[in-house]
């Protein structure tokens, strides 16, 4: 038997075939709210969000109707109260390419579709290693790898929302200090659909050795799953003018672990973003981050405008 060209599990469309699939759902997000959900130096309009999220959110909403009804009929199937399980989402890809924004407009976008659903977003941030912690391990300039999370804890995290329980707790991650929040939970209380945003969610545990073993992954907790990507290049300009932009706003604060790169020129400001780049964020994602693109259920290509220009969807 020859070898069949082409063949792939995704569906590939391009950003106005996507657009298309929107069909009647109205906007109701305004450029008010649209400019509070966009990141540091992320690119969002309404166009982006009419063209890219709101069919987006519409699949998704398909797919959760659709879960809640095999869920129950399994409940009647095995004779058990039905209980309030969440629909879990979760959100993969490297650093500065835009998740966070993402995640945003999605929980505001799912939120709207019936007035009695709660949309909830957790971080994954909150489930690394406290500094003390990394630097104890001597893994502290691995902060973001899958080594540097708190697997476990997410585990039990993800296993209480599917067990459906009411009262959910996850730790708390501050970008101003760089170290999870002594003390500080968020508290995820009778969701409707959670989403789960984070650079290494698709990844799954490896044995010392680096082959991959039979545990539990945090992806099997997900019903579904989205991949951000772009070209490097892209990417890595992304992240230095984020960095050049921090240096400018947040670094300044006295709080900040940054602080010491405030006063960074612009060239030196370059020089130290791209250095972090490839001493750090690069290695994680070639080695942890883009090995786990095509588990994604959707895949959203961006362009060097940080705008999707295409869309690949897996197939049922």
């Amino acid at each position: 038997m020859g070898v069949i060209e082409n063949m792939t599990p995704f569906m590939t469309f391009n950003r106005q075939e996507w657009a298309k699939l929107r069909q009647s759902y109205p906007m109701e997000v305004t450029p008010e709210e649209i400019e509070r959900l966009k990141g540091v130096n992320d690119v969002l309009n309404i166009d982006e969000v009419a063209d890219i999220y709101l069919p987006m959110t519409r699949l998704i909403n398909l797919h959760a109707i659709a879960s809640q009804e095999l869920y129950r009929s399994r409940n009647i199937f095995l004779q058990k109260q039905e209980k309030k399980v969440p629909y879990i989402i979760g959100i993969a890809g490297s650093v500065a390419v835009g998740k966070s924004t993402i995640a945003r407009v999605l929980q505001t976008l799912l939120s709207r579709w019936d007035t009695d659903v709660k949309v909830d977003l957790v971080t994954t941030d909150g489930f690394l290693y406290p500094n003390a912690e990394l630097e104890n391990r001597g893994i502290m300039n691995k902060k973001g790898f899958p080594e540097s999370y708190d697997v476990h804890s997410l585990l039990k995290f993800l296993e209480e929302l599917k067990s459906g329980k009411s009262h959910v707790e996850a730790p708390v991650y501050s970008h101003l200090t760089y170290d999870v929040i002594h003390d500080e939970k968020q508290v995820v209380t009778e969701a409707d659909i959670v989403i789960i945003e984070g650079i290494n969610v698709l990844q799954p545990p490896k044995r010392a050795e680096g082959e991959y073993d039979d545990q539990v992954y945090v992806s099997d907790y997900f019903d579904f799953s989205i991949f951000v990507d772009a070209e490097e290049v892209n990417i890595l300009h992304w992240y230095v003018e984020r960095f050049k932009t921090l240096r400018e706003t947040a670094f300044r604060d006295p709080l900040s672990y940054f602080k010491k790169y405030a006063d960074l020129n612009d060239e030196e400001a370059y020089h130290m973003a791209k250095d972090i780049w490839e001493r750090i964020n690069r290695k994680n994602l070639h080695e942890n981050i883009l090995p786990t693109r095509h588990r994604a259920d959707l895949i959203l290509k961006k362009g060097v405008h940080h705008l999707v220009t295409e869309i690949k969807m897996r197939k049922l």
